[in-house]
């Protein structure tokens, strides 16, 4: 039985610091982790800029990524990033599957180069690799963060909010 890490005091860097990404941090707030971020442009936030994803990595315990997917960030994360993280480093993706280099992942795990990951998006959804899911050292989910009771009468509420603005002609 390995002892997990706590998320006190950690170092955390963001990888998509947009509504979600905010909201993130906003919620790590009582566990007093030092806050970094990587994205296109430098925001006004309180938190330390990277524009580099590996230097950010570097200087991080745990990697979170809200990225979207797309051609700009199609394998963002990949080999440099996790060995930057490093062993005793978690990947941590809630964003889109294709940010992270998935066969790069893998090897990082099973080698030890990366010392965790929690996925809960993959690069060909629903297909997840065995040797993935084989991995002591990973925690996957099915791309559910957003099932949640309050996120779903939310999700409901919207839809029929936009169904009356089409039919009003808005």
């Amino acid at each position: 039985y390995k002892l997990t890490r706590s998320a006190d005091n950690r170092r955390v860097g963001i990888l998509g610091l947009g509504r979600i990404g905010k909201a993130f941090v906003r919620k790590l707030a009582p566990f007093d982790a030092e806050i970094a971020y990587h994205g296109r442009t430098e925001q006004d936030v309180p938190h330390r800029f990277y524009a580099s994803l590996t230097d950010m990595a570097r200087d991080c315990d745990t990697l979170v990524s809200f990225a979207p997917g797309g051609a700009a960030t199609h394998h963002l994360i990949n080999a440099d990033v996790m060995d930057a993280l490093g062993p005793d480093g978690t990947l941590i993706n809630v964003g889109r599957g294709s940010v992270v280099d998935e066969a790069a992942l893998i090897t990082a795990l099973q080698t030890g180069t990366l010392g965790a990951a929690g996925l809960d998006a993959f690069e060909a959804e629903p297909h997840i690799p065995a040797a993935l899911r084989a991995l002591p050292n990973a925690v996957l989910s099915p791309h559910v963060g957003s099932a949640t009771v309050e996120t779903r009468r939310a999700m409901g509420a919207l839809a029929i909010d936009n169904l009356v603005a089409a039919r009003d002609g808005a």
